[in-house]
């Protein structure tokens, strides 16, 4: 059940959050999550706050290590001094809608880290891997400070190309071992990487996955454009901390090429306007299923069966009454 507005002091959750509070922020991103009657005073306080935190996605599919990489790379931003925020999106259970995998049991060197928060978030039914809940976690997680913020999501192969639009920078996780490693490409995953990062580098196979992904590249597209970014590919073993630090500084560079070609406003600016035409559609839809089964709707579809009218022109005039 959505908890009350009147049972949730946002103003002081937010100073909390900000002040490094871990149950401030966990309280924050669930009202977000369950969709709180409090959701839009939420978003106006952490709105001045944001802004500031590197958003950092990590894809690919399963079993290629996304979550020991995930770990290792945290574990080298804390080397740094960085505090840091992870969101990793599960499936969701189909009894429960919450998140499956439940990915903090795997984080455990973290677990008592104060400069990290750790938070599965499920899916939720959503495609593209993603729950439609994280826009708005990013911004509590950037609000209270982060300084890097990490989205693992669902391991679902070709149809998890959503996090591209979400994030500062990508990684694609590829491993040797699991089957045609360019395959994805098919559905044009290759080209959401900025930076490939081919995992279980020790195991035989590594190499050719590091040769298959440069003649993709070689093939052309959005990163073959003059004065574009070309994604450098990076050999880690996470589960050993090697060539991590390499990810480090290839993340680095890339942050520093969005900052000189403009790319990261652009970037963020087209973020903000998925998100407000996704808030938008959602009010839409909200609006539509109060009618469902209502005497305009039924007359609606009853003149569509009897040819009286089309779908679209009966939409129009739906929406229109809305």
């Amino acid at each position: 059940m959505a908890t009350a507005r009147r049972d949730v002091d946002v103003a002081d959750l937010v100073s909390r959050a900000r002040d490094g509070s871990a149950r401030a922020v966990a309280r924050l991103i669930s009202l977000v999550e369950n969709d709180s009657p409090a959701l839009r005073e939420v978003a106006a306080a952490l709105a001045p706050h944001g802004g500031n935190a590197q958003i950092v996605g990590l894809t690919g599919s399963p079993g290629v290590g996304k979550s020991t990489s995930t770990s290792a790379y945290v574990t080298a931003l804390r080397s740094a001094g960085k505090r840091v925020g992870v969101l990793a999106v599960d499936p969701s259970s189909p009894f429960s809608g919450g998140a499956l995998l439940g990915d903090r049991v795997r984080m455990q060197d973290h677990a008592t880290d104060d400069g990290v928060f750790i938070r599965s978030m499920a899916s939720r039914g959503q495609l593209g891997g993603l729950s439609a809940a994280v826009p708005q976690a990013l911004r509590v997680l950037d609000a209270a400070g982060c300084d890097v913020v990490l989205v693992e999501t669902v391991g679902v192969g070709q149809a998890e190309v959503e996090i591209a639009s979400l994030a500062d920078t990508t990684l694609l996780v590829l491993a040797p071992g699991f089957g045609d490693g360019i395959q994805a490409a098919k559905a044009g995953i290759i080209e959401i990487a900025d930076i490939f990062v081919v995992n279980k580098a020790d195991r035989d196979g590594a190499d050719q996955v590091v040769r298959d992904l440069r003649y993709m590249q070689s093939l052309g597209g959005r990163h073959s454009a003059a004065g574009a970014w070309r994604p450098p590919i990076v050999k880690t073993v996470a589960a050993r901390a090697e060539g991590v630090d390499d990810v480090v500084a290839a993340v680095e560079k890339h942050r520093g090429w969005l900052a000189e070609h403009g790319e990261q406003e652009r970037r963020r600016t087209a973020r903000a306007a998925a998100e407000i035409e996704a808030i938008a559609l959602g009010t839409v839809r909200r609006r539509l299923g109060n009618v469902h089964g209502s005497s305009d709707l039924d007359a609606a579809a009853a003149q569509v069966v009897s040819g009286e009218t089309d779908p679209y022109t009966a939409a129009e005039h739906l929406v229109a009454a809305l």
